[in-house]
């Protein structure tokens, strides 16, 4: 009993230790490379790391059957191998998703585009998604393979296989559009993580791009949870498709006798204070006119779609207390006539 105790205790020491070291190692190897972001995330993968090593010393030395006197350690021995398979699938997922993260931060630095940057995070996002959903069935199915049931279950299945493929085509009809959509919004540059769109009357920012579903957040922070398939399949209106700027416009209904070429100067002015006008655009036009009014539409640019709104609400309040102050005979009247 001696023996197998200190040979179980030594595991669990070594693998603390090799454990500590593996954390040390990146936390020096971090420190002097600061530019490489890939060495901090490398640390999240200790956990599997440690897993997977006391399992592999456990393997090779055996001291549990010894421990409680097992007659047929097969049993033992199988748990432990399940959990080495399921270790191994899980830090094989953590390193993957460091190295598309740091791939990611390393990009952020080398590039202003917005727009680039939110295509490369859609895109490297929806690989991660992908890769770890790969490497989860494949750790799973090799986990079953372990079965000596499963192994003679298989052999007999797979005369069949070609039948069943097709029933759980058919069945996972609706998944499978779903998974291959997420990959064409992904890859097609379609829709971004951070693009404004507008979904059945509903406006919000896209927050989030999986495999199955997209979430966008709307105005008052509601979430609107849409299969990605709806993006393939139906129209929708993206406002940063290719410029992360919008041009924001106010209609104003005015009388007959406002001076347009004084509101146009009191616009550009109002703009000059503003710090939410990017400088690039601005107009103002009469649209339209009608037998009691006129309709004047003053446009200007922003560089986010938030910007756009906040600048459209204060140009409105800003003119029309101008028009209110300087030129009230402008403001819309009803005339009647005797």
């Amino acid at each position: 009993m001696l023996w197998p105790l200190i040979t179980l205790l030594a595991t669990v020491a070594a693998t603390l230790a090799i454990g500590w070291i593996f954390d040390q190692v990146l936390q020096r190897i971090a420190a002097r490379h600061p530019e490489a972001p890939v060495w901090p995330l490398l640390r999240h993968c200790r956990i599997p790391l440690q897993l997977a090593v006391v399992a592999a010393l456990l393997l090779g030395a055996n001291p549990l059957k010894r421990i409680f006197r097992l007659k047929n350690g097969e049993g033992v021995h199988h748990a432990i191998l399940l959990v080495l398979l399921a270790s191994l699938g899980w830090l094989t997922v953590r390193v993957v998703a460091a190295l598309l993260e740091a791939l990611l931060s390393r990009y952020a630095m080398v590039t202003d585009d917005p727009a680039r940057m939110q295509r490369v995070h859609t895109q490297i996002s929806m690989l991660r998604r992908s890769v770890s959903a790969v490497i989860v069935v494949v750790t799973i199915a090799v986990m079953l393979l372990t079965f000596a049931a499963m192994r003679s279950i298989g052999a007999g299945l797979l005369a069949s296989a070609g039948i069943i493929g097709i029933v759980a085509g058919i069945a996972a009809q609706s998944t499978l559009g779903n998974f291959f959509a997420g990959l064409q919004i992904a890859f097609g540059d379609t829709v971004r993580i951070g693009d404004t769109v507008v979904v059945d009357g509903h406006q919000g920012t896209v927050e989030e791009i999986t495999l199955s579903y997209l979430v966008v957040r709307l105005w008052d922070h509601r979430r609107l949870i849409v299969p990605v398939s709806y993006f393939v399949n139906r129209p929708f209106e993206n406002w940063t498709r290719r410029d992360p700027g919008l041009l924001a416009a106010v209609l104003l209904h005015l009388d007959h006798t406002t001076p347009v070429d004084d509101l146009r100067t009191a616009l550009r002015a109002r703009l000059d204070r503003n710090p939410l006008w990017d400088g690039a655009e601005w107009a103002l036009h009469v649209t339209d006119t009608t037998p009691s009014t006129i309709v004047v539409r003053a446009t200007m640019t922003a560089r986010t779609p938030d910007d756009a709104a906040q600048l459209r609400f204060d140009i409105r309040e800003q003119l029309i207390a101008y028009l209110r102050d300087e030129h009230p005979e402008s403001l819309p009247r009803l005339r009647t006539t005797d």
